[in-house]
Order: C-alpha cells, then structure tokens, then sequence
C-alpha cells in the first residue's frame, strides 16, 4: 500500500515537472514568436515610403509638407494609430515641440478628412502592459538587441536610465509599431536633422539589427528623393554604405553613353543609375526641367561646360541647372550608383544629347 502511493506521488510528481518544461517551452516558444514578428517592418512598401517622409518632415519641422505627407499616408492606409504613435515616440528624438506639433497636423488632418467623408482608417491602440512588468528590466533587453551589445552610459547615469526604462521600456513596449517600424521612423527623422551624423550611424546599425533590410533602408533614399527631401536623401545615402541594385542594361540609352551602364527604376520616378569604371554618359543638356542626382555609392564625377569637374561620393546631391551643359558618370578606378530625379519639369521638357565626352577630356579629370 504505501509503494503504491510513493508510485502515485511519483507519477503527480514527475506530471508537474514535465507540465512545467512543457508550458515553460510553449511560453518561450509564444515569446520568441512575438520577439520575431516585432522583428518585421508592419509597413507595405507605399505606407513605408510615406511614414518616412512623415517623419522626416516632422523632424525638419515643415508644418505644410506634414500635412499633405499625412493625407498620403492615409490614402496608403496607414492608420491613424500608426502615426499618431510614430509622431509620439519621435519626442524623443526631435523634442516635445515638434511632436507636438505635428501632432496637431494630424488632428486636423483627420478632422477635415471626416467632415469631407474621406475614409481614416483608426487602429488598434497599444494593448495595456501587465502589473507585472518591468520597464528598466524590458527597456535594457531592447537596447541591447538595438546596440547590438550590453551599454550602459556611465556619464550620464540619468540619461542612462531614461534611455532604458522609459524609450525602449516604456515607448517600444507599446505594439501598435514593430520594432522594425520604430527604426524605420527613427532613422528618417534623424535624417532630416543636420548636425546628429553620430546618432543616424548607430541608428542604421539598429535598423538593422531589429529587422530592417537593406533594401527597406534604401526605400527610405528613394522615398525621401522622390518627395523633394534631397539633401536628407544625400545625408542618408551617404552613411548606409550599402550595395544597390544593379538593375537592367541600359540599352534603351545606350548610344549616350560611352562603356556600360545599368538602369533600374523606382515609383516616383526615381531611377538609379549604374555605371562601370570609366563610363559616362555624353555632354547633354536639360531643356525645362532641373535633374537632381543623389550618388549613393562608389566614385564618379559631374562636370558642366567650361568648369571643372566635382566629384560624386556616396552622400553627392546635384542639382542641375535648367539648359546647362554637362555629363557625369564613374571614376576610372570604381563603379559608380546614383539616383537621378527630375523637379521643376514643366510641359514638353527635353533631354538635348550631344557629342561623347572625349578620352582626352575624361583623362584629365583630376589634374
């Protein structure tokens, strides 16, 4: 009789164990799951592209530009609970008064956007946080995901702590935005901001380690080029050093150009544009439009008639005269990317294509 209960207890005792590995499993299992899916851009490519330029325009403070970034926004169906929080979080980086700000735009945006009976698309609001969680514990994990490694700002234990406990405690804890989401937002804004070179860097890095792709970070140049933020777009090119698309052949070009080049279109009607070493296009001229290049890798030039060359560098932003003579293309020794926009066009606008740079010409390049 008493072997059989010592077998009984046995039994309960070896159940409760092996409940416990079992639920503790399935509640790792349903973490990881939530870590990874946090891990993800919840952005259509459309809506990534217009939350950038949401919140690069609310970092550079242009009230105008804001608000018809946020009617396009909307019209991608990003939800109002989408970019109240990304205008919310971005306090941190760009301060109260811009947020607030730009907040208000949103108010009034969707104001007239019902009164008009144009469709908003609310959201979800951020799910509650249990009694039981621990914001400097949570916020720590977070930003060490984010860094990359364990920091801790030994100068500035305050800062230290709000770091930890309230931007990535309390502000990533909140699941209307990813993870991927908030970097996207972040890195855009920090690139409408001159002056914060060092934050933007470690901010790519952390993109990156919370899920953002390469190509989701280049969509963030193109987004930013095609909607007139150039210099932003420069300043972000600049530091991504990142490798682009090639794209196609550029036959439909290809007698204006001398050696190779590769061709691989955007919406907006941004086209990058590759170059082998030593290629370039022929002098040619811009008849009623201005072209604007953003290099975003490797080394080439740009010259205009009569003047010298200026080299092109990930980061180069060149705005082209209207009816001025020029060419451009990649160094002798590198290839050379760079995204080409046209502004300013007005009906009818024409390339004029004249004759090759010469190798003459090209060979002097420097000296």
């Amino acid at each position: 009789m008493k072997m059989s209960k010592c077998k009984n207890f046995l039994f309960f005792l070896l159940a409760a164990v092996t409940l416990a590995a079992c639920t503790k499993q399935n509640n790792k299992m349903v973490n990881d799951k939530m870590v990874n899916e946090k891990m993800e851009l919840s952005f259509s490519a459309e809506q990534a592209a217009w939350m950038s330029v949401i919140a690069c325009d609310e970092a550079k403070g242009d009230l105008v530009a804001l608000e018809s970034a946020i009617h396009n926004g909307l019209e991608a169906e990003l939800t109002v609970s989408q970019i109240k929080e990304a205008l919310s979080q971005l306090y941190a980086y760009t301060g109260f008064p811009r947020s607030l700000n730009a907040l208000g735009v949103l108010q009034r945006v969707i104001g007239d956007r019902q009164a008009k009976g144009v469709k908003v698309i609310l959201g979800e609001d951020a799910s509650p946080l249990s009694e039981e969680y621990d914001a400097l514990k949570e916020g720590t994990r977070v930003q060490t995901q984010l860094v990359g490694r364990a920091f801790e700002y030994e100068f500035a234990p305050a800062t230290d702590y709000y770091l930890k406990a309230h931007l990535f405690g309390d502000i990533f804890a909140r699941d209307n935005l990813t993870y991927a989401d908030r970097e996207l937002v972040t890195v855009s804004a920090l690139s409408g901001l001159e002056g914060v070179e060092p934050q933007l860097k470690a901010h790519i890095a952390g993109a990156r380690n919370m899920g953002v792709s390469e190509e989701q970070l280049q969509g963030i140049v193109v987004a930013l080029a095609a909607n007139g933020l150039l210099n932003e777009a420069g300043r972000l090119a600049g530091l991504l050093q990142t490798e682009w698309p090639q794209g196609k052949s550029n036959d439909a070009y290809a007698q204006y150009f001398t050696g190779q080049s590769y061709l691989q279109p955007y919406l907006g009607g941004v086209a990058n544009v590759t170059f082998e070493p030593c290629c370039r296009n022929n002098w040619h001229v811009h008849h009623g439009a201005v072209q604007v290049l953003v290099c975003v890798s490797g080394k080439g030039w740009y010259q205009e008639w009569n003047k010298p060359a200026v080299p092109l560098t990930p980061g180069t932003v060149i705005a082209i005269p209207e009816g001025v003579k020029h060419w451009h293309g990649a160094a002798a020794d590198s290839w050379m990317q760079h995204l080409a926009i046209h502004t300013h066009e007005q009906p009818g606008a024409t390339n004029e294509w004249l004759e090759p740079v010469s190798v003459t010409q090209y060979n002097s390049l420097g000296e």
